[in-house]
């Protein structure tokens, strides 16, 4: 047996941080004195600090259809999925299998453990049946153990359990009699099972089990970072994916609240229809039953209300909550404002000429769909340097123009996550002359998220007019804090330039749950939970006055 191997700390997971410095801010002392909410963190007699063991039989994982002395060996449907969470799920999870297993089997689940950081157990069977060894037995004494197979072993469920080993039986054609084991259909429900288990034996309400829904390569960013234990987080939280394969009403049942993204489930947006949620836009057939849902029962946690985050859908509606940042102004400080823009259907010359004119808008500008997200060509944009560049333009209509503003190559990207303002600096787009001088005489073409044109070294060197301390943080702060309480989102991001000449602190974009990848995870990880925690007991407040 090879000893056990338990998952590295989430903080080895973290991506190395590349190209931005990073600063952080919070609340000033007298802003802490205001806050009435402080976060919640689970005392030691909930008995978090018992570990929790999964072990996961090779039944449970392999492809029943395949396998042999000589057959190809593989995973059953859902398994890699099943793996890959586990892998950052907190707990300390190992694979087991008998001995007697063909070697080329034995290899196949070492490889399959080791891949995910698991540990790899052979068990002897030297009377046909499984036995529990030390190690197993050591672990049922200071942890709270699981063990989840997919075929039915009388003797063995019995052993298990007179060590205090749960056992959940899955997928068995058979089942079992046994009234300790947890027998369920699917694979896919294991996770959702082992959360309540896990909550049930940790005992206090205080725990929170967390259902969130977003597509597989936002939630493996997050998942890779230790945003999503199994284990409770240190205030409470427990976090279960939602499926779409199955029923959502059982599921949403065990589930304290909702984190979702919902723009990952968006079908179609009709851009010639105002978008007023859920006016003008198709969602797959999932997020559309938590839509139902949350309007069957309001007052359901859920992070965030669709009518909160559904005008961060529309550039236009963006463009008119950022105009009134204009409220903030204060004397002798940066002026804090929207870009200028106007609206158009069309790219025909005339026309076009006569609204910029009406607008006092000047080239060079940056043209944008007015759909902002949840389609594929919503961050198609483009760089016109003059009228007739709009002939052919390939940016979806209707779209928004913008000014192009000047801002030395450097963009701060800020995160509000509860009641946490963090911020990284990145290199941007180069000012304007420098990029009308490599385009050609044609509209500079690109997609904000795959082919933005950073500025070269050599730009960088040729614009160095900004740095950090050309952004005043007590201004962009109470952009974010205005911004919070008119969005009523918990987490968000925006974008700042700062415009080279004036010094006018520009916001140019507004976004949902983003990824914050430039926070670091010692402080990322712990705001995301307190804001989510602060959001449901904040919630939970206003039902029951």
């Amino acid at each position: 047996m090879r000893p056990w191997a338990p998952p590295r700390p989430a903080d080895t997971w973290a991506p190395p941080l590349k190209n931005f410095s990073f600063l952080v801010s919070g609340p000033n002392p007298q802003r802490r004195a205001e806050q009435k909410s402080e976060p919640v963190y689970l005392t030691a007699a909930m008995a978090v600090e018992r570990p929790v063991r999964l072990v996961l039989d090779a039944s449970l994982l392999l492809d029943p259809f395949e396998g042999g002395v000589s057959g190809e060996v593989a995973l059953r449907p859902g398994a890699e999925a099943l793996l890959r969470r586990l892998r950052y799920s907190n707990l300390d999870v190992a694979i087991c299998g008998p001995e007697e297993m063909p070697t080329n089997v034995s290899d196949f689940l070492e490889k399959t453990a080791n891949v995910h950081s698991f540990g790899y157990i052979l068990l002897p069977d030297p009377s046909g049946h499984l036995l529990l060894d030390e190690s197993m037995l050591e672990w049922s004494r200071s942890s709270s153990c699981f063990y989840a197979t997919s075929r039915v072993d009388e003797d063995l469920f019995s052993e298990l359990q007179s060590h205090k080993w749960r056992v959940i039986a899955v997928d068995n054609e058979r089942g079992t009699e046994d009234s300790g084991v947890v027998n369920i259909s699917k694979l896919e429900e294991l996770l959702l099972t082992l959360a309540t288990l896990i909550k049930k034996e940790i005992a206090s309400s205080s725990v929170l089990m967390v259902g969130y829904a977003m597509k597989q390569s936002r939630e493996q960013d997050f998942a890779k970072r230790g945003a999503f234990p199994l284990y409770p987080s240190k205030n409470g939280l427990i976090f279960v994916p939602l499926s779409f394969e199955l029923p959502l009403a059982s599921q949403l049942n065990e589930v304290d609240m909702i984190l979702h993204k919902m723009t990952d489930e968006i079908v179609n947006i009709d851009p010639n229809c105002s978008i007023s949620f859920p006016k003008g836009i198709s969602f797959s057939a999932g997020m559309s039953e938590i839509i139902r849902f949350m309007e069957e029962y309001p007052d359901f946690c859920i992070i965030d209300p669709f009518k909160n985050i559904s005008p961060l859908l529309d550039r236009l509606q963006i463009q008119e909550i950022l105009v009134r940042l204009q409220e903030l102004g204060t004397e002798g400080r940066p002026k804090l404002r929207a870009p200028h823009s106007l609206k158009v259907k069309n790219f025909h010359g005339s026309e076009l000429q006569k609204q910029l004119a009406e607008t006092n808008l000047s080239f060079p500008l940056i043209v944008k769909p007015q759909v902002a997200c949840g389609v594929a060509d919503a961050h198609n944009m483009a760089l016109v340097f003059q009228v007739e560049e709009f002939s052919n333009l390939s940016v979806p209509l209707p779209a928004i123009l913008q000014e192009y503003i000047d801002h030395g190559s450097k963009i701060f990207k800020f995160y509000v996550i509860g009641d946490k303002v963090f911020h990284a600096v990145k290199n941007s787009m180069p000012n304007a002359s420098l990029l009308k001088s490599s385009s050609g005489d044609e509209p500079l073409t690109f997609n904000s998220l795959k082919t933005l044109p950073v500025a070269t070294k050599e730009q960088l060197l040729q614009n160095r007019v900004q740095d950090n301390k050309s952004l005043d943080i007590d201004v962009v702060e109470e952009a974010a804090k205005f911004l919070k309480e008119s969005l009523g989102l918990t987490i968000f991001g925006f974008d700042v330039v700062v415009q080279e000449g004036s010094g006018d602190h520009v916001i140019v974009d507004l976004n949902y749950l983003p990824s914050f990848k430039e926070v670091p995870d010692s402080e990322a990880m712990p705001a995301f939970w307190d804001a989510i925690r602060q959001s449901y007991e904040s919630k939970k407040g206003k039902g029951q006055t």
